[in-house]
């Protein structure tokens, strides 16, 4: 601010030496004292508005970091959100499906094992997934930036998609084998005499 003073003030004294120079009309001097206190007033003002628009600049400079900062937060909750919802529906499939996998006669009792294994270890990432989420937001997690700590939310948003998607897969293949071994035995034991 103070450089653009300076500058300001040695363009004037410029303009001024340089308007100030004798000039003649007919042998007489002439001085219009009017016009240059006029120019020297535009000049000042034009310097305060200068001043002013840095000052706007400035400041939303550091409104657009603000908003980026509460884009980044945003962001994050939602990738929260998303990976809490597919956890609940990770749950929720355990809790109905695979009861009712589990429970059909049939599922031969050394597949109930498999069967427990696969889906167990599914939830344990997914705890694992939530414990990660947690240390993420709780502490500085290694001093990360907020695009940094987004990114990896959404690297474990995916992760959560694809649990929930495997989920899916094996729930239907499961049901898909009940539903051929029942059809087999309907076949296998129904009525041969007409």
């Amino acid at each position: 601010m103070k450089h653009f003073k300076r500058t300001s003030i040695f363009f004037i004294l410029t303009l001024a030496l340089l308007y100030c120079t004798r000039m003649e009309a007919q042998g007489m001097p002439t001085y219009d004292n009017t016009n240059f206190v006029s120019l020297v007033k535009q000049l000042i003002e034009s310097g305060k508005q200068t001043a002013n628009i840095i000052k706007t600049v400035e400041f939303l400079k550091t409104q657009k970091e603000n908003i980026e900062k509460v884009n980044d937060v945003v962001k994050q909750l939602k990738a929260v959100r998303e990976i809490g919802q597919n956890n609940q529906h990770l749950i929720t499939a355990l809790q109905g499906d695979l009861k009712d996998i589990l429970d059909s006669p049939y599922i031969k009792p050394d597949e109930v094992a498999r069967v427990s294994n696969s889906f167990t270890a599914i939830v344990e990432n997914s705890l694992d997934v939530m414990d990660f989420i947690d240390q993420i937001l709780s502490s500085d997690y290694l001093k990360m930036s907020d695009a940094e700590r987004t990114e990896i939310l959404n690297q474990k948003e995916e992760e959560s998609k694809e649990m929930v998607a495997s989920v899916s897969t094996k729930t239907r293949r499961y049901q898909d084998i009940i539903s051929f071994r029942k059809m087999q035995d309907k076949i296998n034991n129904r009525d041969t005499q007409y």
